[in-house]
């Protein structure tokens, strides 16, 4: 009720944020580790913070998040949490026994100045990591960037933590993908398998976020990318980063590193995106591109060329993740709709750089915005100004979409009050299709609920 309030008056906000387009870092970090076969998070702060991360996991991935903490007191905010880290360290290994513990810090442990570096050496020097595994790191204050940011902070801690290179190059291609869906990275690597293209994807969360039910609790699930395969990337012939804001940091620290060349290419979502990674992967890896895979392709086209006269013209309003909404936004202009309104929470100038790339000409009353600022306030604003045929976001969204009335599909992270994001694919040939289907099942339930009765078609 309170949003059929807000008023259509847009102005400069300094220090005003009103429902945010994202989540706090170590959310990020915390997914991305879980991506790691036999890893448990390990969240250096309070109980409450675990708690949380933990919590916006579970609700969105309808799974069991497993993740500790340094539990600190007033004593760790005062005095530091070295202490506690180096107890959570034994306990860990004694009593749970992973392969690794992948440590982030929260806003107390970094507004303290907690060394993380420091704390772990102490702890490898000491002994508290058996031998055989490993504990790695990354900073994610969460008063800085977004749940974006602490996913790419965390991927590239994997880099800098495991990479190596080695007197062999190993015929295959690193894949470092951005943060989507279990299913997605499960498409990502169907489609590599297809093509019988060698690859390393990491991080890796399919068969870790959406296991089965098997009447047997597995603590750490079998999915995920594996240490050896961490390692291994060192000696990869290239690396394709699937979504800048993700994966450029780790693709050029790998570079840098282990002298491995990368490409920074779109996450696969849509015609275009898709037909990018898939013509570069056959190339890098030397590998055909199977029928299969092309007859997918000509099923999308095909769907598009049938359903183009529902699609034509209509408004979108979208927010998330920039890796996502910059496919999704080419995706839908090759629809021949009109991304209107676009917000992310995350900042980063390379957002409104590839807005304005794909907009300027096709749609040039467009409206985007990222940063602390680009909130949903924001975007209802500018739909009580001028309004849309459809949204697509997350959960966030839905308060607006019952207000205005408007068709609603969910997408990005997180999604609270629906199941099926982590098991049908937004990547890929048949991921365009299945996302396709969604905005068009959309676009004309509303038409059929919406119009006179004596205007309801069998036939649409």
């Amino acid at each position: 009720m309170l949003l059929r309030h807000t008023n259509t008056q847009t102005f400069e906000r300094e220090a005003l944020t009103v429902n945010p387009a994202k989540t706090c870092q170590p959310v990020g970090a915390m997914y991305a580790a879980l991506g790691i076969h036999g890893c448990l998070p390990h969240s250096h702060g309070s109980q409450g913070c675990c708690s949380y991360h933990r919590s916006a996991l579970t609700r969105h991935y309808k799974e069991p998040v497993m993740a500790a903490t340094s539990s600190f007191t007033e004593g760790s905010s005062v005095f530091g949490g070295q202490a506690n880290l180096l107890q959570a360290v034994d306990t860990i290994f004694a009593v749970y026994n992973p392969d690794l513990i992948a440590v982030h810090t929260t806003c107390l442990s970094e507004t303290i100045g907690d060394d993380i570096n420091q704390i772990l050496q102490k702890a490898r020097d000491e002994n508290h990591v058996p031998e055989g595994k490993f504990v790695i790191h990354c900073n994610t204050p969460s008063y800085v960037g977004s749940h974006v940011t602490g996913y790419a902070n965390m991927v590239t801690a994997m880099v800098k933590y495991f990479s190596a290179q080695s007197s062999t190059k190993k015929n295959q291609v690193n894949l470092i993908c951005g943060w989507t869906e279990p299913s997605d990275m499960k498409e990502i690597k169907k489609l590599a398998a297809e093509m019988k293209a060698r690859v390393v994807l990491f991080p890796d969360t399919s068969d870790v976020m959406d296991s089965p039910m098997t009447g047997k609790h597995e603590f750490y699930p079998r999915g995920g990318v594996t240490i050896p395969e961490l390692i291994s990337t060192g000696d990869s012939k290239f690396t394709l980063g699937l979504g800048q804001f993700c994966s450029e940091d780790a693709a050029i620290l790998l570079e840098n590193k282990c002298h491995v060349k990368f490409d920074i290419l779109k996450l696969p979502i849509g015609l275009k995106a898709t037909d990018k990674f898939i013509v570069s992967l056959s190339r890098l890896a030397g590998v055909t591109v199977p029928e299969s895979i092309t007859n997918e392709r000509g099923q999308l086209v095909d769907m598009i060329a049938d359903m183009h006269k529902y699609l034509y013209g209509k408004r979108v309003a979208l927010w998330g993740d920039p890796d996502t909404l910059i496919p999704l936004t080419e995706f839908l202009l090759t629809l021949d709709m009109k991304p209107v309104y676009i917000v992310s929470g995350t900042p980063g100038k390379k957002f409104e750089e590839a807005m304005h790339e794909l907009l300027a000409d096709k749609v040039p009353e467009a409206k985007y915005k990222n940063g602390e600022r680009a909130d949903m306030f924001l975007m209802h604003q500018w739909i009580k100004e001028e309004p849309v045929d459809l949204l697509i976001g997350n959960t966030y969204g839905k308060y607006i979409a019952r207000d205005e009335n408007t068709p609603f599909i969910r997408m990005g992270f997180p999604i609270l009050d629906r199941i099926g994001h982590s098991y049908f694919p937004s990547v890929g040939y048949s991921g365009a299709m299945h996302l396709l289907t969604k905005i068009l099942n959309a676009i004309l339930d509303k038409e059929d609920r919406d119009c006179p009765e004596e205007k309801v078609e069998l036939v649409m």
